[in-house]
């Protein structure tokens, strides 16, 4: 395990459960566990609900993922395999989102 990695906590279900030390380098680092690497597209998205976690203290709904980044729903599956709410939400930092979108 790397050392990024080794100095994070992360919650059962692989969470930070810190979401203030989040880092670009820490969500590559999620990302690189998921076998994920990173792209632009993926930043959008990551930078779409981290934002939205920002202003409002809660993950976006899918719906305003697709609609801030124009990618349809089965573009995101594709960057996230495990989906917008466990792949993407984990690499952008954000704690378990309640009902796990």
């Amino acid at each position: 395990k790397n050392r990024i990695m080794a100095e994070l906590e992360f919650d059962g279900d692989g969470f930070l459960t810190n979401p203030d030390i989040w880092t670009e380098d820490v969500a590559k680092e999620i990302a690189k566990a998921d076998g994920i690497e990173m792209t632009e597209k993926h930043w959008a998205v990551v930078n779409v609900i981290r934002n939205n976690f920002i202003e409002k203290g809660n993950a976006p709904m899918v719906r305003t993922i697709c609609k801030e980044t124009g990618l349809k729903l089965k573009d995101i599956y594709e960057l996230f395999p495990l989906g917008p709410a466990r792949g993407a939400c984990r690499v952008a930092g954000l704690p378990k989102p309640d009902g796990c979108v």
